[in-house]
């Protein structure tokens, strides 16, 4: 009787072990991957109208000496600059985005090279927050002095609103694919296992804009905002049920 009450003893402290705890947990485990599953991919789209528009410009200057080159172009970007806040643009909206000095040098067969003067540059990157003047803006820098404008992006200033629909719109459409495979296989949808997101609000690519024309425009130069996309993706998994 002694050797069996030690053997029970023995069964209960392993029921009660660590190890039996895990063992229980593999077997929960283990009944979840026994369900019928289904994993699916799909998107939600918005299209909206951008608020506001992104240019990098500036002003590139040449002069014998570099103290030369960089005081006409400091003339000519305050120039700028001061056209910049008459069109409405505040400062807060104007970020220096490049400045460089750099020698020029001429070059001939057989011959070394030859400093022929400096060449500065300043860059500014604006954001226009009033489409309705976004041509005429460009047309007063250009007037003002700038030399160089090397593209433009049209954003939202508040993406959330916009994203926040296509993310409707794509768990909609997930539902609605979910329940077209279920439907095909026989089963029906028990529940939503998990979601995850990816993609959202990004900004359009610059496209580069023709400075000469601009400058030779003899009215504000027209500017097509069109419309932004705004597209969420997502993934999710689908515990399915028998009919």
């Amino acid at each position: 009787m002694k050797h069996f009450a030690l053997i029970l003893a023995a069964g209960a402290a392993l029921a009660c072990s660590p190890a039996a705890a895990a063992l229980a947990q593999a077997a929960d485990g283990d009944a979840v991957f026994r369900a019928t599953t289904l994993s699916l991919s799909a998107f939600g789209e918005t299209r909206i109208a951008p608020d506001q528009a992104t240019i990098t410009l500036g002003v590139t200057t040449q002069a014998p000496s570099a103290a030369g080159a960089m005081d006409a172009n400091r003339d000519r970007m305050n120039a700028t600059v001061a056209a910049l806040k008459a069109q409405g643009v505040e400062a807060r909206d104007i970020q220096t985005s490049g400045l460089n000095l750099n020698p020029q040098y001429v070059y001939e067969q057989n011959q070394p090279p030859r400093l022929n003067g400096y060449q500065a540059s300043n860059m500014v990157t604006i954001t226009v927050r009033d489409l309705a003047r976004l041509g005429a803006t460009v047309d007063a820098v250009v007037r003002a002095g700038a030399n160089q404008v090397n593209g433009i992006s049209f954003g939202l200033s508040n993406p959330q609103a916009a994203e926040d629909q296509a993310r409707r719109a794509a768990v909609k459409a997930l539902a609605a694919k979910a329940a077209l495979y279920a439907d095909a296989g026989g089963y029906r949808v028990a529940r939503l296992v998990s979601l995850s997101e990816g993609g959202g609000y990004t900004p359009q690519p610059p496209r580069v804009f023709a400075t000469a024309k601009l400058a030779a425009a003899p009215q504000a130069t027209d500017v097509e905002p069109g419309e932004l996309r705004v597209r969420i993706d997502v993934t999710g998994m689908y515990e399915l049920g028998p009919r």
